[in-house]
């Protein structure tokens, strides 16, 4: 428990960390892409400030989540996280359509229009190498606390280094006499920001009504029926609450087994779950096998 408590903050901290770094090159790349004339720096400036608001909804939903059970919240405050990200989801969508239509804007109306800095370029490629570090280490601290949402982050962080990297070509490119190239950058940032904020969105939806991968249910299926004792698994499904799984299982066994006995099989399953995929709450109904036949 101590560990996985330790994990949890290492988690917070990664979403902080993310945090640190947006402001830092949503400041310096809209300051840089005024400054060099760069439309795609300038986008991609506003696509790391819809990442701060990302991260910031991810770190508050993983404070929130962190409180106990109450009366009013039996189950726990684990889908703040969610919610959080849902919210997050509409603020970055409206910031993509802006950026879109800001570079489609300047693309199809702007005329001619002078080549950006070197500066922008070297912004951008600094930007890159940045945002590939810091998906390292989210990637890590995700897999680590099996944290779907900081998963999400490390993912985006992951995005937002490719993002930088077009950026850096489109302004190559306007310095090589293709002037179009820049705004085409930003108008293909916007679109991705507005693609990122969609599928966070349809991520969050499926969480919330209790959607879940069924190729995690068939492995999860296979492994407790290969447990000593049960002779099949009736019903298995799963949800998940923030960044816990909860899995609910009805096993047969054999209808001469002690109470005892069973339990022990059940304790087998719970025991199973949590080694082998860091399930710390599994719901174990035990049904014989002769009465499921006869109601069969």
């Amino acid at each position: 428990m101590v560990k996985h408590v330790e994990w949890k903050q290492r988690a917070e901290a990664g979403a902080l960390l993310s945090i640190a770094v947006y402001l830092l090159l949503a400041a310096g790349k809209l300051f840089a892409g005024s400054a060099a004339g760069s439309d795609g720096v300038k986008a991609d400036g506003w696509n790391n400030l819809s990442d701060v608001i990302a991260s910031a909804a991810v770190y508050i939903g993983m404070k929130i989540a962190k409180k106990p059970r109450d009366r009013n919240h039996p189950y726990g405050h684990s889908r703040a996280e969610n919610i959080s990200s849902l919210l997050a989801a509409f603020l970055m969508m409206s910031i993509g359509i802006d950026v879109v239509i800001s570079g489609a804007g300047t693309l199809l109306h702007g005329g001619k229009k002078a080549a950006p800095d070197w500066l922008a370029a070297a912004v951008a490629l600094a930007s890159t190498a940045v945002m590939l570090l810091i998906y390292a280490v989210n990637a890590r601290l995700a897999r680590r606390t099996n944290s779907a949402a900081l998963a999400a982050v490390a993912k985006d962080n992951l995005s937002d280094a490719l993002v930088s990297a077009g950026a850096a070509i489109g302004i190559v490119g306007a310095r090589l006499e293709w002037p179009w190239l820049d705004p085409l950058a930003a108008l293909i940032i916007g679109a991705i920001i507005c693609k990122t904020a969609w599928e966070v969105f349809m991520e969050t939806a499926h969480t919330l009504t209790d959607g879940f991968d069924e190729r995690k249910l068939a492995v999860y299926r296979e492994e407790i029926a290969a447990v000593g004792g049960v002779r099949d698994v009736a019903d298995i499904k799963a949800r998940t609450l923030g960044n816990d799984i909860v899995l609910e299982v009805t096993i047969r066994v054999d209808s001469r087994l002690t109470v005892a006995k069973s339990h022990e099989i059940a304790d087998e399953v719970e025991r199973l779950m949590k080694k082998r995929h860091n399930i710390r709450a599994t719901h174990v109904h035990v049904e014989p096998e002769a009465q499921v036949d006869r109601q069969g």
